[in-house]
């Protein structure tokens, strides 16, 4: 059965200043800098969507984690390094909040994970929460439940090292 995690990173930064980053290369590449993997890179980012003026972003990067630093629970599961695709897609501002989706792909395992974000105001602060609800689908029988939780620990900890890079980068190159 699948698991749902509430996720939530709270900036001082605005919401215009988080939704401006997420259109920037530069961007991209220091948050890949930023994860600890063997391998990340930038698989393709499209500004504006189909037309080119939809105001949307969509940014796909991919992963790779070497076998030999896998976590014990992954190696029962998959022989060889994990390479993971992510794709994520933000929507132009309309009424101060940005709504998203997720999308992660484990290239050639049972994994699923996805779910929706948004990105809106925090009131009296003019600060910015961004906000995801992630479901996390193991289709493997007796510890499918068991990776579900720990890729669940593993995305609260990528959203606090996102938020603190995020923060910095904005700082950095506003």
């Amino acid at each position: 059965m699948p698991h749902s995690f509430e996720l939530s990173a709270d900036y001082e930064e605005s919401v215009e200043e988080v939704h401006r980053a997420f259109y920037e290369e530069g961007y991209w590449r220091a948050r890949l800098a930023d994860i600890e993997v063997d391998e990340a890179r930038l698989e393709s980012m499209r500004v504006g969507g189909e037309s080119g003026q939809d105001g949307s972003v969509e940014v796909v990067t991919l992963q790779v984690v070497r076998s030999h630093n896998l976590h014990a629970v992954v190696k029962q599961l998959h022989r060889g390094d994990i390479c993971i695709r992510r794709k994520e897609t933000w929507g132009p501002l309309v009424d101060g909040t940005a709504t998203g989706s997720i999308v992660v792909t484990i290239l050639d395992t049972p994994v699923h994970v996805s779910g929706p974000g948004e990105l809106s105001p925090i009131a009296g602060s003019g600060g910015a929460r961004l906000t995801s609800r992630i479901t996390v689908q193991v289709r493997v029988p007796i510890i499918g439940g068991k990776v579900e939780r720990l890729i669940g620990a593993q995305l609260d900890e990528l959203v606090s090292r996102e938020k603190r890079l995020t923060t910095e980068w904005i700082a950095n190159n506003a």
